[in-house]
């Protein structure tokens, strides 16, 4: 052998030495593990994404911080949809086809979630929705999950409550986007089950900036005990504003959809004695100790210390979506397969929302305590006596 070619032989196996070492290192410090999120940052639905958008950043950091699931780090990607279901779409084909993400959390209403469940299907590609309609999970899709939980719920809580107060004859009004449409479909399937009667319904646009003529319409009919209105946008405070300055003094029922301090501040004295359904995180400090206080307090108190702005039940959707992703990850690894079967044998876990349970008939986990019963009082959220 001469001494050229000795030396090249030398060289490449130098290099080859140097690139072993270079990949061991790699894998004893893990992989990258891309997650997206579709979320509505800004747009109609700003009051949902944004908090969602906050918490989700929030927590990833803090578990990159602590070296990521199981030494993987974790590369977040979020989309502003705007609350755009053709969005949403769009962006949902990208970070499966282009980005080659592992899982997507969002979107962030149930219009979107909707229109990207056989986009994710057909990709198998894990997505935990923060939306709550119960047409999102049901019928059951392979890949599919979600941590709000479902509208079925939050009507039946509503109902609840009208039974133990004599209240026998309502309005429903409900914006016309997929939470809308979905919500006022369950209010109309589960009313005779409480021996309540619809005696009026209307639908508004959810870009809707006044809806005094929807209210004077109302406010004729005699029979209306209540009004229950089904909402993520800013119209559900207009719509309060509209009753107060028409001189009504009807009981006003909001959905889940209400769960933001801000809605609240919106409508200003007119938001006084709404009732609503929501999680326990708005009430934290009300709650008895113990580990759903835990959990609630740890992520309220990190949330509001880094974002000097209230906590939302909306921002908890994605917190809980990350965490349980994190937790299946940890016993499935990075194989989505794996993992995805690890969200199905989720039990007992507490979460923002409430306790998840679950199963292969079950991707929302979550039941009927999911929800408490809530009142605006002096501004502020509080839990409903009874």
């Amino acid at each position: 052998m001469n001494k050229g070619n000795w030396i090249q032989r030398t060289a490449a196996l130098g290099g080859l030495i140097v690139l072993s070492l270079m990949l061991l290192s790699v894998t004893a410090l893990g992989a990258t593990i891309k997650v997206g999120a579709i979320l509505a940052e800004t747009g109609p639905a700003s009051f949902l994404g944004g908090p969602e958008a906050r918490s989700l950043k929030m927590l990833v950091n803090e578990m990159n911080a602590k070296g990521g699931i199981n030494g993987n780090t974790i590369e977040l990607i979020i989309k502003d949809s705007g609350a755009s279901p053709e969005k949403a779409v769009s962006f949902a084909k990208q970070l499966i086809e282009e980005e080659k993400v592992f899982a997507i959390i969002g979107p962030s209403t149930s219009g979107e979630s909707l229109a990207i469940k056989k986009i994710a299907e057909s990709g198998k590609t894990i997505l935990i929705s923060c939306s709550a309609a119960e047409l999102i999970i049901n019928p059951v899709a392979k890949y599919v999950f979600k941590t709000a939980p479902s509208d079925r719920y939050a009507a039946q809580q509503i109902f609840m409550t009208m039974q133990k107060k004599g209240i026998k004859k309502i309005a429903v009004l409900a914006g016309n986007d997929g939470f809308g449409k979905a919500g006022k479909g369950q209010l109309a399937k589960l009313a005779p089950e409480f021996g309540i009667s619809i005696v009026a319904e209307e639908v508004y646009d959810k870009h809707a900036t006044d809806l005094t003529a929807i209210v004077a319409k109302l406010k004729a009919n005699a029979e209306i005990q209540a009004v229950v209105n089904w909402s993520i946008v800013p119209a559900q405070s207009i719509l309060a504003k509209n009753i107060r300055q028409a001189g009504w003094d009807v009981p006003i029922y909001q959905s889940h959809g209400f769960a933001n301090i801000k809605y609240a501040q919106a409508a200003g004295v007119a938001a006084e004695g709404i009732i609503f359904p929501a999680s326990r995180l708005l009430v934290a400090d009300e709650l008895p100790a113990g580990v759903q206080k835990d959990v609630l307090m740890k992520y309220k108190t990190t949330y509001e210390t880094k974002y000097k702005e209230k906590v939302s039940t909306f921002g908890g959707h994605t917190y809980d979506a990350m965490t349980i992703l994190a937790k299946a990850i940890e016993v499935g690894g990075t194989d989505r397969e794996k993992v995805r079967n690890a969200i199905e044998g989720i039990q007992g876990l507490v979460g923002t929302a409430g306790t998840f349970n679950f199963s292969a008939t079950d991707h929302g986990g979550l039941g009927l305590d999911a929800f408490a019963m809530l009142a605006v009082k002096d501004g502020q959220f509080v839990l409903l006596k009874d």
